[in-house]
């Protein structure tokens, strides 16, 4: 039987929930994810959850969150005035915004409060600072 060992290309489905049972993902209603065991394509708790799997495995794993999106970040939310935004955007609470960073990498900014003069943006993955529990199947191990 193949075994997911690090360099090991596998797929695998899982479900994602949060310590209140809230499902956050899922790949059972799509095709198997597919990664490279060990290439850092994942976060590094899910990782090392599929390393040694068997296909036909299923196992269930709580990844905390300093292996998953880490913690949040207080200094990631900031203030930015209303008028570096563009002017056709009317910003509302819970939109997402994409911002380009220094390194030419693309951020997603979370709108999280409005004030008359600016909008308050929180840049932390929505899932940093949570504990993840994934059920995981590894499917097909190449």
């Amino acid at each position: 039987m193949s075994q997911a060992k690090e360099g090991s290309t596998v797929k695998v489905h899982y479900t994602g929930k949060l310590n209140n049972d809230q499902v956050f993902d899922s790949s059972r209603e799509r095709e198997p994810l597919e990664f490279t065991v060990g290439a850092g394509q994942m976060i590094q708790g899910f990782d090392q959850a599929v390393n040694g799997m068997s296909v036909g495995d299923n196992k269930q794993v709580t990844i905390v969150a300093e292996e998953a999106y880490g913690a949040r970040n207080e200094d990631a939310v900031f203030k930015l005035p209303k008028t570096q935004l563009p002017a056709e955007l009317e910003p509302q609470v819970g939109m997402q915004l994409e911002a380009s960073r220094e390194d030419g990498q693309t951020q997603m900014l979370v709108i999280v409060g409005l004030e008359e003069e600016e909008v308050v943006l929180d840049a932390n993955h929505p899932l940093a600072g949570q504990d993840l529990n994934f059920d995981i199947e590894l499917v097909e191990v190449n």
